[in-house]
């Protein structure tokens, strides 16, 4: 699940268009944000991007999938981001298009979320 510093590169300069993002380290992966908000991860040198049941027609349409991993003894778990098609990451106005609309889904999702206790 490991992601090279030159695909974090790479990513920040693909979203210019999109916007600033920053990538923050996590669970061997990593997440991109924007305006404190997670939108997308990168697994494997892999682009994914949050979708909802609406948006995610589009990465099907694409033949595209959920990122999925799967704990130990224990069925996979689809999570709901969507590998990017390879196809955005030489388009990168319209991949810019498809990362606001990740951004607005995971800034519904957060508004929807109640705030647990620290």
């Amino acid at each position: 699940m490991a992601v090279t510093e030159g695909f974090k590169g790479f990513v920040t300069d693909l979203l210019a268009d999109f916007g600033p993002v920053s990538i923050r380290n996590m669970f061997g992966g990593a997440g991109v944000y924007a305006d404190g908000v997670m939108f997308a991860i990168l697994v494997d040198d892999t682009l994914y991007l949050k979708a909802d049941k609406v948006s995610a027609r589009a990465f099907e349409a694409e033949g595209m999938g959920p990122f999925t991993y799967e704990p130990a003894g224990k069925s996979p778990i689809a999570m709901p981001y969507w590998e990017v098609p390879p196809r955005l990451m030489e388009e990168p106005e319209e991949l810019a298009s498809w990362a606001r609309e990740a951004h607005r889904t995971a800034r519904a999702s957060k508004a929807k979320s109640p705030r647990k206790p620290r």
